[in-house]
């Protein structure tokens, strides 16, 4: 058992109980501390070994991600095929002679088939992969068609001339892949004409039938109508083909011959 402590906190004071450690010295066993508290009467000779508690262990290996690429020595099966930096079949290897034949190379032996029975695992510069493969990712990112939203307002009383200019965004937006969304904001007593929202809807529609679609009728939403407009895929590939071709005579037209001067005799 620990040894006993006198309690230091005093009597009848108006100070909170102050705990004291003290240290057994019981033979057969780590001087842990003993906690003490020191209010009379209440856990005078109460000790207790304060439980040691130790941090989580960190793994010495490395566990690679789900996705990520196994290369070297984080290869965990056996056996592999192994292919060269070249796309040759070398054959199947213990996992450990093909990490050396690897490195004797000065590459990495990276897995490339994990699912496979034996799995396969290619002669390469992994960080030359890495590299290649964001790559890839950025341009087929850049090229894929991202399609938007935009949003084309006018008003019931929107003259000719401002609704020319709205029309033009309009088909702007349509020919670069984008869905349109045209609103028509009423006030006071315009409300009741909404008809007239209406007709300004499909006028924009009309305008631009070529190469856009009523996706969305013209409805209601508070005090706001919208309608929504999609391109038209077999127009829009028509357009940027036609564009394509228009480039290409261009391109090509701007090689002018050289004229040859004549000397003076």
């Amino acid at each position: 058992m620990g040894e006993h402590c006198p309690d230091t906190a005093g009597v009848g004071g108006s100070n909170p109980p102050v705990p004291t450690i003290c240290y057994s010295s019981g033979a057969g066993r780590s001087s842990a501390p003993l906690l003490f508290f020191g209010r009379k009467g209440h856990f005078d000779s109460y000790n207790r070994e304060l439980p040691l508690r130790r941090g989580p262990r960190r793994s010495r290996n490395q566990v690679p991600e789900k996705d990520e690429i196994k290369i070297n020595h984080r290869i965990r099966a056996p056996r592999v095929l192994v292919i060269d930096e070249e796309g040759n079949k070398l054959g199947e290897f213990m996992t450990s002679d093909a990490v050396a034949l690897a490195q004797e190379r000065g590459l990495d032996l990276v897995e490339v088939a994990p699912n496979a029975r034996p799995p396969v695992c290619r002669v390469a510069d992994y960080g030359k992969m890495k590299y290649e493969k964001k790559k890839r990712e950025a341009a087929a990112r850049k090229n894929q068609a991202q399609q938007q939203l935009k949003e084309v307002k006018v008003r019931p009383k929107t003259d000719d001339h401002d609704m020319g200019v709205k029309v033009n965004h309009t088909r702007r937006f349509l020919e670069q892949g984008n869905k349109v969304k045209v609103t028509v904001r009423f006030r006071g007593r315009e409300r009741a004409h909404l008809d007239i929202g209406a007709k300004q809807c499909h006028r924009v529609a009309d305008a631009v039938k070529e190469i856009g679609v009523i996706e969305s009728p013209p409805r209601m939403e508070g005090r706001q109508m919208f309608m929504i407009l999609a391109p038209d895929k077999k127009a829009l590939a028509a357009i940027q083909k036609k564009r394509a071709a228009d480039a290409a005579n261009a391109s090509g037209g701007d090689e002018t011959p050289v004229d040859e001067g004549v000397g003076e005799e």
